[in-house]
């Protein structure tokens, strides 16, 4: 049986670290993008605008029934052959632009129930002192709805990390990427693996404890 080249995998870790920043970088890009996209979308559900609502269902519908792989491929070599003037489009673009579209559906979906939650007689109670929808959004929805909506939205940040493994698949050479292209030279794939599977569960903790300190956070209002 062969034993783990424990030597190799410390070497790796530096190696890798270098690209970690770019994972990160595309995965919040996205999600800011992400999160501004679903909140309009959202809004539109919430008041059915005619039109927009028809045209958010479908956008929605889309994003979610297609795989994000196949998303990707559409942005990065799908696009250029319609529109000639996104040839020059790069893989890391692609991905951002595909992770902004896929998670917004989602995210939508979730700021929308959120919204929905929140009490009606809030609503009509605000209304009733004159506020405008807007003022009732900003004032009153929102900030219970983002309580509401905070841990679904960091699970959806979590997954948007792992996704960016498939910016690869596009040449892009991301943690996923180099740990590919480290193990392809070195033929150790089980030690390579085992090393970016790390990084990514280190990362993923992290963020878990973030997220339940925002929990905690949002909720000390409310449980006293």
């Amino acid at each position: 049986m062969q034993v783990l080249d424990v030597t190799y995998m410390l070497e790796l870790v530096p190696i890798l670290l270098q690209y970690l920043p770019l994972t990160l970088e595309m995965a919040t890009l996205g999600m800011i993008l992400a999160l501004v996209l679903a909140c309009l979308l959202a809004v539109v559900r919430v008041l059915k605008i005619p039109v927009l609502n028809r045209f958010t269902i479908l956008f929605i519908s889309f994003f979610r029934g297609t795989p994000l792989l196949v998303q990707l491929f559409l942005f990065y070599y799908g696009l250029p052959q319609i529109f000639s003037s996104l040839t020059a489009i790069d893989g890391i673009t692609a991905t951002i632009m595909g992770l902004t579209m896929h998670f917004s559906a989602y995210m939508a979906e979730s700021i929308r129930a959120a919204i929905v939650g929140v009490d009606r007689s809030q609503t009509e109670a605000a209304l009733s002192i004159g506020m405008t929808n807007a003022q009732l959004m900003r004032r009153i929805i929102l900030p219970q709805a983002t309580r509401i909506a905070v841990p679904t939205l960091m699970n959806y940040f979590i997954d948007m990390i792992k996704a960016t493994s498939l910016a690869f698949t596009l040449g892009v050479t991301e943690l996923m990427g180099a740990t590919q292209k480290e193990a392809a030279g070195s033929f150790l794939y089980f030690e390579a693996f085992i090393v970016a599977a790390v990084m990514y569960w280190i990362v993923v903790e992290a963020l878990a404890w973030l997220q339940r300190y925002l929990e905690f956070r949002l909720n000390k209002a409310y449980s006293r």
